[in-house]
């Protein structure tokens, strides 16, 4: 795991300025976080390519592993963040064809593949990672993003050169670049709470697609291709039960082992859950010592903690158990680093224990570990999943049968009444999807939609919106499998929707911009790409048989770990929110850190409204409060999707 960057200037006569070390130090300086342990730079003979590294030393701790890596010639270089999992198969079968290995890294297995097969060596590799390969003799730049996207990777096309990093900050570095607010990416902000790829925050800095790569030649040409998408022909309708849940537990199991590839040493992140609880229950079978577990929670409030949960889990297992528990004084010294690492604003309350949890696994120690993200969106773990799919399935399947314009006279009406009655908000949204020909589903962190959103802006935001919807963002990813598999099932749909936008660029985001903060490398055996394939071709009902959520995962697992889940209460994310919210109003906490949030606040505060202005400008928590009683008003959950009211999807896992 590492941090990289660098630059790739055009071939035009109108551009003499050529790359130069002091940038490239610079840049890549703002990501010592990412990579403690050594920094290296690579230009080019003619300066038009120039690639840098900082690096987390993880597999062949020597300096024969430092980055930026050529082949043996010195035409190809690379800087690579990530783990490839199967390095030592393409090793050996490398090797074989006559390739020379000058480390034990898997940083070199990638050279050499590329030499055999070009841009086509992305579908070889199994693994983590954002990939920046120079190939000198064609005069071009490839970068990469793994599969699920688990590792972020930022670009700037700029008139002259292409700029790439992993954080955005890096890319802010250079001295052509200053910061502007992406107007159009804000307002799909507001609905997505994140910024759906390709856009950023940040006007002209973009992040590279999930399972995709860019090639770029010397005369700026881009080219754009997917390598992988997670939509799987055919179906497991007919597959006996126990066969499914046996494979299930084989891929994981394979997941896992992979994941412990380190010369350095690995934990787990542990509440007691069921996602948690497998990873360490399929560590303590692999290790000949404890597995080092971590745990998190709030100081005085038993509600909000999972620790007694994750204490019997380790108790079980043997572990090597840790806690950190949060205090006030914590949230307060939390914000301004979460500003710095975050680039964009990640509205997710998680970020604080994650953070936090991070610092300690690192200061124990420890610089590898296992989480538990993207169990429940394969595996149907939030209630509000279950809701949502079986409205869509009853009430949403007969609607749709009607004329769009019966049913939007019909929601016109109705909208009133919701209103008035202050109830009916999730079959109101079903109705006026099925009116509008849209998809109830936008995803699992819904905050603001159509009208909600122009309530939020000033007049002029509202005359620059002129009918911009963020809903096509949605219809990108849904008309997409359904026109690749016409015959899956709603629920397969929002999977893949849930994989493309929330996972990729909210979820697995929070976990390597805080974890890598304190250069702490996450790995997510839940998202091994073959145990995602698998997932894919499973009929949703089959997933939450008896409307038990998780229901195929917990029996799967049911011989690795306790019963614990009969018991275990979810912790509701709107309790937490709650709480973090007494713990601002008590301690003045925005109050400390208004100087910190004074750059950020000024990009986006010229389009909101002036009563949204006052808010963020005396607290930041206050828009999250307003959101809050708007959509009390509103009536209701509305049937967006799961994730801000549900358990699961908050815990540390």
């Amino acid at each position: 795991m590492c941090g990289i960057c660098g630059a790739f200037r055009f071939d035009r006569a109108d551009s003499p300025q050529k790359i130069t070390e002091e940038v490239l130090i610079r840049m890549r300086d703002t990501l010592v976080h990412r990579g403690p342990d050594d920094a290296g730079v690579w230009i080019s003979p003619d300066l038009r390519a120039g690639l840098a590294h900082r690096r987390l030393s993880i597999v062949d701790l020597s300096s024969a592993g430092r980055q930026p890596m050529s082949n043996e010639d010195g035409t190809i270089w690379v800087s690579f963040n990530g783990e490839i999992y199967n390095h030592l198969e393409l090793r050996r079968s490398l090797e074989a064809k006559g390739h020379r290995y000058r480390s034990a890294t898997d940083t070199e297995s990638l050279l050499h593949l590329y030499e055999e097969m070009g841009s086509r060596f992305l579908e070889r590799l199994d693994g983590m990672f954002a990939i920046a390969l120079c190939d000198s003799p064609r005069g071009e730049l490839l970068l990469a993003r793994d599969r699920i996207g688990i590792k972020p990777l930022y670009y700037a096309l700029l008139p002259d050169q292409i700029l790439f990093a992993s954080e955005i900050k890096a890319i802010l570095a250079h001295p052509s670049v200053s910061p502007s607010l992406d107007f159009e990416a804000f307002i799909d902000y507001l609905t997505f709470i994140s910024s759906p790829a390709p856009s950023t925050l940040f006007t002209g800095i973009r992040k590279l697609r999930p399972g995709t790569f860019l090639a770029i030649n010397g005369r700026g040409e881009l080219r754009e291709e997917v390598y992988w998408d997670a939509i799987v022909p055919g179906t497991l309708a007919a597959e006996p039960e126990e066969e499914i849940c046996a494979e299930i537990l084989r891929l994981l199991e394979s997941a896992v082992r992979k994941r412990m590839m380190s010369d350095v040493p690995l934990g787990v992140y542990l509440s007691g859950g069921v996602d948690s609880s497998a990873n360490v229950a399929l560590m303590s079978r692999m290790m000949d010592r404890p597995v080092t577990t971590y745990s998190v929670g709030f100081e005085g409030q038993p509600a909000y903690n999972e620790l007694e949960q994750a204490k019997e889990v380790a108790r079980q297992f043997g572990c090597d158990h840790r806690e950190v528990v949060l205090t006030a004084r914590d949230l307060q010294e939390t914000v301004p680093q979460l500003i710095h690492h975050q680039d964009e604003p990640i509205a997710d309350w998680v970020c604080v224990p994650l953070y936090h949890l991070a610092r300690i696994t690192k200061e124990s120690g420890t610089t590898v570990v296992q989480v538990g993200e993207g169990s429940d969106e394969q595996f149907f773990g939030y209630p509000g999943y279950l809701s949502l799919y079986g409205r869509e399935r009853g009430m949403g399947a007969l609607l749709r049968k009607f004329p769009a314009p019966i049913l939007r006279a019909l929601h016109r009406s109705a909208d009133s009444l919701a209103r008035f009655l202050e109830r009916g908000g999730d079959r109101l949204d079903l109705l006026g999807c099925a009116a509008s020909r849209r998809t109830s589903f936008w995803g699992g962190a819904i905050a603001f939609r159509g009208s909600e959103k122009q309530d939020l802006l000033s007049e002029s935001a509202r005359r620059r919106c002129n009918g911009f919807d963020s809903y096509r963002v949605v219809e990108t990813f849904w008309d997409r499998i359904s026109r690749a598999k016409p015959d899956s099932d709603f629920g397969e749909r929002m999977v893949y929707l849930e994989l493309k936008q929330r996972l990729a660029e909210l979820l697995l985001m929070r976990v390597d911009k805080m974890t890598m903060a304190s250069g702490v490398e996450a790995r997510v055996p839940f998202l091994d790409y073959r145990l995602v394939e698998y997932t894919m071709r499973i009929p949703t009902d089959r997933k939450i048989r008896g409307g038990v959520p998780k229901y195929l995962l917990k029996k799967a697992t049911d011989n690795l770990t306790i019963e614990i889940e009969k018991t275990k209460r979810e912790i509701q994310s709107s309790e937490l929110t709650s709480f973090l919210e007494k713990l601002i109003e008590l301690n003045g906490v925005f109050t400390r850190v208004d100087r910190h949030l004074r750059g950020p606040v000024q990009l986006c505060q010229r389009t909101l409204n002036d009563t949204q202005r006052r808010n963020i400008s005396g607290g930041a928590h206050r828009v999250h409060r307003n959101r809050r009683i708007f959509k009390s008003a509103r009536a209701g959950n509305r049937g967006d999707g799961a994730g801000p009211r549900i358990a699961l999807s908050n815990r540390v896992t």
